[in-house]
């Protein structure tokens, strides 16, 4: 990455995030998914379940970082199986999209203590989205809890994402674990194809610009 002279330099910020997400535009609203699949591991081998999702991807007011400008989209996952009442898997971070570059990023975070930055880079029309990251990088890296460090290591996190024709979008989600006890990597994966149940509320900015001048803009 080329860093400029002014690292302070701020860009100017259009307020409609939606206008602005690239790629990422057609993640935005409220969806559900009714078939997804699960692979984990047990002591006794891998375990299959189904699973029905939840997800919300809200806009942000666009982010600076100095010069560097990301538009993104606030995430929140929720996944239960149908056989049990109790939540399966829940998780939020970011998906964030960088239009000077093609930047794609999602960040992660799960409540069992982990957290993670994976990145790629997209097309603006792109169908389809791959990031990934590395356990031991700092810049898009893992971290997790020493017991996971020690009893289920994640090594590697692989999302591909696909767009459909009729509106909705699929993922597969890899994560290369290392589980104490067992001499060969497991290969945890999820999967799931949701379908759009509401439309996304526009960013507090755009929210703000809608009675004030079509002109407007911020500058942070």
């Amino acid at each position: 990455m080329d860093i400029p002279a002014d690292i302070f330099a701020e860009p100017v910020i259009d307020p409609d995030t939606l206008a602005n997400l690239g790629p990422l535009r057609r993640l935005a609203g409220i969806w559900e998914g009714k078939r997804g699949h699960d692979i984990n591991p047990k002591g006794d081998g891998p375990e299959h379940r189904e699973f029905t999702e939840r997800i919300e991807m809200q806009p942000i007011d666009g982010q600076p970082n100095g010069p560097q400008l990301f538009y993104g989209l606030r995430y929140h996952v929720h996944i239960n199986t149908p056989e049990e009442q109790i939540t399966f898997h829940d998780q939020v971070g970011y998906w964030l999209w960088e239009p000077a570059t093609g930047l794609i990023l999602q960040t992660v975070t799960i409540p069992r203590g982990q957290v993670a930055i994976a990145a790629g880079h997209a097309g603006l029309d792109d169908n389809k989205l791959v990031l990934a990251a590395t356990r031991g990088q700092t810049e898009y890296g893992i971290c997790s809890t020493t017991f996971l460090e020690l009893a289920f290591r994640t090594d590697s996190y692989k999302i591909e994402v696909e767009f459909h024709d009729d509106g909705s979008w699929s993922y597969v989600l890899d994560t290369m674990l290392q589980v104490h006890g067992q001499a060969e990597p497991f290969l945890h994966q999820d999967r799931n194809r949701l379908t759009k149940v509401a439309e996304p509320t526009p960013n507090p900015l755009a929210l703000l610009n809608l009675s004030a001048s079509p002109n407007y803009r911020q500058a942070e």
